[in-house]
């Protein structure tokens, strides 16, 4: 078979891609579609043709896989969100393994890494403690509704179509989030719709609503809410808190950012407290976390305490070792960390980062951790002076992996022990790769963190090869 752009196949799904995508091999030649899983025999249409693979669009199925489940989610199959909510939790872990496996071998060249069975989140479905919800003045319409003139093509606060950014479908609940983020979530739009004050357009850069933010805290059961919007309106957002407040005790935090950028970004460029505090509290294992609006935070809070007590054990602290711990970010693993370790530094390059980091650090009583703001590539030649002073260096790179330079570095100071950790398999392998010229990658366990989607954690444990 000859496979050209803009010509439509029938396809046969044989695998999933890393990405989320079905992969179909024509004669032997890769194609990707979303939206399909193994098993599917699809019509679809190609609209990107390289000369070694090609993408194509779904336009309908043929026959259905029979490993597909019946979805939770009414919008599953349109919502960029949760993929892979028609296949079973089991296979989805089965899928997420092969990807660290296959990974390791295509890019890092190594076969015979050990790779642990998925560790599996406790919880598959509202899990997420943080959601972010996009205000839109044209909503997406699904199939059914179409035809309805009942239905109005307006106001809408949802999450994206897969690959667009101005096509957002007003989800009623998202199945992800605890239950009461649904019944808050409904309650905001029916303010808005009722507010008399416009949405912001996603292609226009006019209007007011921008974004609805949910923040969880699942060892208080707490709510916080973050309403962006593109410029300020305290008298309206004031009686939107108060109707909150009054209605969802449990709601602590209620705080307006404001931002006039036309980046998507749910960041303002200066933010009020509306009502309640500025923060949620939330606790991993015996600490205590003060989070913000604007705060990263490990999205699933179980998944965070799996995730850490891995680190914990690969790093096999018995108080005496010095840690070095690069992209530190708010400090949840050196605070973590801390109670074993004689003295922990952590590196970061966000300055809000940072502060958060010091402030959880005073929050818990803990003085043996230090935090250093600068780009790591920066800061790091200032340990080689010390480089042996380092037993451990934990590493947990954002999704394009460590920088080349940063890389260098870390080879150059050669501590014992690399414990990494990834949330992208592909640059966890090309990372790996590099600094497998002088460690021997002992084991990597798989976290899986995002149930229904194709994302999954893996960490390393890494040890000096022996001169």
């Amino acid at each position: 078979m000859t496979i050209k752009k803009r010509k439509a196949y029938e396809f046969e799904i044989i695998d999933l891609a890393f990405g989320g995508k079905g992969l179909a091999k024509p004669d032997g030649f890769p194609v990707f579609i979303d939206q399909v899983l193994p098993g599917d025999k699809v019509f679809a249409k190609v609209v990107k043709k390289k000369k070694s693979y090609a993408e194509a669009r779904l336009i309908e199925f043929i026959e259905k896989s029979p490993k597909r489940e019946k979805s939770r989610c009414e919008y599953s199959s349109y919502c960029g969100g949760c993929k892979w909510q028609e296949l079973p939790y089991e296979t989805q872990l089965e899928y997420k393994k092969n990807h660290v496996i296959e990974s390791l071998a295509h890019i890092a060249k190594l076969n015979d890494v050990k790779v642990n069975n998925v560790k599996a989140s406790e919880n598959i479905y509202n899990y997420r403690n943080k959601m972010e919800f996009s205000c839109s003045d044209k909503r997406w319409l699904l199939p059914e509704e179409l035809n309805n003139p009942d239905i109005k093509k307006d106001f809408g606060l949802g999450l994206h179509v897969p690959g667009t950014f101005d096509r957002i479908i007003d989800l009623k609940r998202c199945e992800i989030q605890p239950e009461l983020g649904n019944q808050i979530m409904n309650e905001v739009r029916i303010f808005i719709k009722n507010s008399g004050v416009p949405a912001y357009g996603l292609r226009s850069h006019e209007g007011f609503w921008r974004f609805l933010m949910l923040r969880h805290s699942l060892y208080f059961d707490k709510w916080m809410v973050n309403i962006v919007t593109s410029k300020e309106n305290d008298e309206l957002l004031k009686k939107l808190a108060k109707l909150l407040i009054e209605k969802y005790p449990k709601i602590d935090s209620i705080v307006n950012n404001i931002t006039s950028k036309k980046a998507g970004i749910a960041i303002g460029e200066f933010e009020k407290v509306l009502a309640g505090k500025s923060y949620i509290e939330e606790k991993l294992g015996e600490f205590t976390f003060k989070i913000s609006a604007n705060s990263f935070f490990q999205t699933n809070t179980i998944g965070a305490e799996n995730l850490y007590s891995i680190v914990s054990k690969y790093a096999n602290l018995t108080g005496k070792e010095r840690v070095l711990d690069l992209y530190s970010g708010t400090g949840t693993i050196p605070i973590w960390l801390s109670k074993d370790a004689k003295e922990i530094v952590g590196i970061e390059i966000v300055q809000s980062a940072v502060e958060d980091a010091r402030k959880n650090a005073e929050l818990n009583n803990i003085t043996n951790i230090k935090f250093l703001i600068g780009d790591i590539k920066d800061v790091l030649p200032s340990f080689k002076q010390i480089s042996n002073e380092i037993d451990v260096m934990i590493i947990d790179p954002p999704r394009a992996g460590m920088h080349k330079d940063v890389l260098a570095q870390v080879l150059n100071l050669s501590p014992e022990k690399i414990v990494y950790v990834s949330c992208n398999p592909a640059t966890l392998a090309r990372d790996i790769e590099q600094l497998s010229t002088k460690y021997d990658v002992l084991e990597v366990q798989p976290v899986d963190m995002f149930p229904h989607t194709f994302h999954i954690e893996s960490v390393a444990n890494l040890s000096l090869k022996i001169r």
